[in-house]
């Protein structure tokens, strides 16, 4: 049985770069073994044949946003440990390597209304931090509630020009019905608990909440639990 060694050491041996350069043709995804990219400097390899594909650079990868679709009952850490190469939505793989190092030093932007599902942003990039942080309190963050109770006597308009009550000001948000149990509604950062507020100050009781949409960038038709590269074109 021969023995085996790191693939960063075969690799140095194989193109007579240096180990930092290794990790970076590894880390970028652009080692294969035996056909199959492996992004993992340790990774063991004894008689497989170690190939760079084409167009190879030992530069580290670009950093990353993703966009997962939460499902409830999950939270922001929750999420983020489901993420992985094989719980990339298929419908946005194409032409894309999810690699390890994409899930590395992930921050969660913007958090979910708690128990909510739906849209959750998580990233690498300085860029994209700067922005929503900066920007949050006019974002618009749009949410599908699902209601049971019956609403009280002009409470859409209420929810729409902004009211007191119990003593406490409640924001005026953009609300309409999608169906009878089904309600949309757009906010700007939501305090903790706010949705839940407001669909009890007119009478209504929150079952489920969904967020499909943080300023301009809506999660589109991402299957619950999956996730999805922020596209160079898409905007905050």
């Amino acid at each position: 049985m021969s023995e085996t060694t790191r693939l960063s050491k075969r690799l140095i041996a194989q193109l007579g770069c240096s180990r930092r350069e290794a990790e970076l043709y590894i880390g970028g995804g652009w080692v294969t073994v035996d056909g199959e990219v492996i992004d993992e400097p340790q990774f063991q390899v004894d008689q497989q044949v170690v190939a760079l594909l084409p167009g190879a650079k030992a530069d580290a990868p670009e950093p990353v946003t993703l966009l997962l679709h939460q499902e409830a009952g999950q939270n922001a850490e929750s999420g983020r440990q489901g993420m992985t190469p094989e719980t990339l939505s298929a419908a946005h793989a194409e032409g894309r390597r999810a690699l390890r190092g994409h899930f590395a030093r992930l921050k969660c932007l913007a958090e979910l209304q708690a128990g909510a599902s739906g849209l959750q942003v998580y990233t690498q990039d300085w860029r994209t931090e700067r922005k929503i942080t900066s920007d949050l309190r006019k974002l618009e963050q749009e949410y599908v509630v699902e209601v049971s109770g019956e609403i009280i006597k002009h409470g859409l308009e209420r929810l729409n020009r902004g009211f007191e009550w119990k003593g406490q000001e409640l924001p005026a948000v953009k609300a309409s019905w999608q169906n009878e149990t089904r309600l949309r509604m757009v906010l700007k950062n939501p305090a903790p608990g706010l949705i839940e507020l407001l669909c009890r100050s007119v009478g209504l009781q929150v079952v489920g909440m969904r967020r499909i949409r943080l300023g301009g960038v809506a999660m589109g038709k991402l299957p619950a639990g999956q996730w999805r590269y922020l596209e160079t074109k898409e905007k905050f």
